[in-house]
């Protein structure tokens, strides 16, 4: 893996792509840093070593027609000066007029900036190579450490590598995420569980079937698996159904079946009258549920049942909430499945979480350090467990 851990940087300008896509208040202020702070293993390295840093991000998705105000990367740059106590060089110019170019230029080692939403460029999400080109002179090396976008195949993740054949490399945050991921799809420690939830099963069918010969346990949890309910004949009520999706649904149990998966698929639900945290709910069978009810969570015999399978998994995969996470009333199933698969780390469980909404649970119960594998690009991470090839980590790896 072309990594910067044995690589002295000094006296080298380094182009460096980070995922400084962070939320922002009303006032525009960063309301969460993790992002920021993922980067700064890499960014201190470098400083370390004497570098000096060109850095490109992107906030939001504006529409790339040039500078626009509401997407500034302005307030990241004020706010990692607080982080790494020190000046961030940056300028609103965009590349074209000269500031940014000569500001890059006259860095010193030791000094960083950072350049610009490189979203307000049309040529970043389309890989456009003369733009590509264009970053490519702000920098001597390239290192990708922007896991977030690494599914992108845009100028600054992708194309711009190109461009420096015998000097591009993985920060740290990419390194970590791309051994973890291999860890996990090429060498898992058996048994290995999968925890797949979400509201359709169209948005994870990749991800199914690319688990199906890896995994030892399957476990379907979240809307979708109201649709492979159904497909067993079960009565769902209201609940969250793709109708055009039961023969998928039985074609993904029967592979299952072929491939000594063992798949579960939660037996009691939590319903409710309406989508509120006020809602009247009751506990019935996930196969018997009243018309007009909804489910909205799993129950608790499935939750003793789901902690059983992880108790015996010595490898975890869990992408997805068991119901309606947004409610907290409705969050309970999402809450144990956590609760459970920290208790297996603790254990020597191997456990990655990828997703959204897991991570967010993770996050909420402070239990995220206590996770083998927080991923911190939920496309990306989706996308190569479909078994997709990632352009970012396909440009820094290819030769």
């Amino acid at each position: 893996m072309k990594s910067i851990k044995d690589v002295n940087f000094s006296g080298k300008r380094v182009l460096l792509r980070v995922d400084f896509n962070v939320p922002m208040g009303d006032h525009h202020n960063v309301t969460d840093d993790t992002r920021i702070r993922e980067s700064l293993p890499t960014i201190n390295k470098l400083l370390n070593d004497g570098a000096a840093i060109v850095m490109m991000a992107h906030f939001g998705r504006p529409k790339g027609n040039g500078f626009d105000a509401d997407f500034s990367l302005l307030p990241v740059a004020q706010y990692l000066e607080t982080v790494l106590q020190r000046p961030v060089h940056f300028t609103q110019s965009l590349l074209g007029d000269g500031r940014a170019e000569n500001m890059a230029a006259n860095l010193k080692p030791g000094e960083l900036m950072l350049l610009e939403n490189i979203r307000f460029y049309p040529g970043e999400t389309t890989g456009d190579m003369a733009f590509a080109e264009q970053l490519s002179k702000l920098g001597d090396c390239y290192v990708l450490d922007a896991f977030g976008t690494a599914h992108r195949e845009h100028a600054s993740t992708a194309t711009v590598a190109k461009f420096f054949p015998n000097d591009k490399y993985f920060g740290f945050l990419m390194e970590s995420e791309v051994a973890n991921l291999e860890t996990l799809m090429k060498n898992p420690q058996r048994p290995f569980t999968a925890i797949i939830g979400g509201s359709k099963v169209s948005s994870k069918i990749g991800i199914l079937e690319n688990l199906i010969d890896k995994v030892d346990n399957m476990i379907i949890i979240g809307g979708m698996r109201y649709t492979f309910t159904k497909a067993l004949g079960g009565h769902i009520g209201s609940s969250i159904c793709e109708d055009d999706k039961l023969d998928l649904a039985r074609d993904l149990m029967r592979k299952m079946a072929v491939h000594g998966v063992n798949y579960y698929i939660p037996t009691d639900s939590m319903i409710a009258d309406r989508f509120s945290n006020d809602a009247n709910t009751s506990i019935v069978a996930s196969d018997d549920v009243p018309d007009g009810w909804e489910s909205v969570d799993i129950g608790p015999d499935s939750c003793k049942a789901i902690r059983n399978i992880l108790r015996g998994s010595n490898t975890i995969l869990w992408n997805g909430p068991a119901g309606v996470f947004e409610i907290p009333r409705f969050a309970e199933g999402t809450r144990q499945i956590a609760r459970y698969v920290a208790g297996t780390c603790m254990l020597g469980t191997f456990a990655a979480i990828g997703g959204g909404d897991s991570v967010a649970a993770v996050k909420q119960m402070g239990l995220a350090d206590q996770m083998s594998y927080v991923s911190t690009g939920g496309g990306a991470m989706l996308e190569y467990l479909e078994g997709k090839v990632l352009p970012g980590i396909a440009a820094i790896q290819e030769d």
